[in-house]
């Protein structure tokens, strides 16, 4: 694990150190999960085919089958 020295004015730190508190958490962990949460995309590639396949497979009389579907892909033998 590589250590990483940061210079925080007075009030950040102070916010950071109340947000710590606050979820009984230290604030290495407070700090790195604000450093993925801004840094990590959370997104989705809508070109997947799970994506494509599924959307909303639609059976007799209206009933979503999507569930269905996902097992049918998932767990059906080639």
């Amino acid at each position: 694990m590589t250590v990483v020295q940061a210079r925080l004015p007075e009030l950040e730190y102070e916010l950071l150190r109340k947000r710590a508190r606050s979820e009984r958490r230290p604030i290495q962990d407070v700090v790195r999960a604000a450093i993925r949460a801004h840094v990590l995309e959370d997104s989705v590639d809508a070109s997947e085919p799970i994506f494509r396949e599924l959307a909303h497979q639609k059976g007799p009389r209206g009933k979503d089958r999507t569930a269905e579907r996902v097992d049918e892909l998932l767990y059906s033998s080639p």
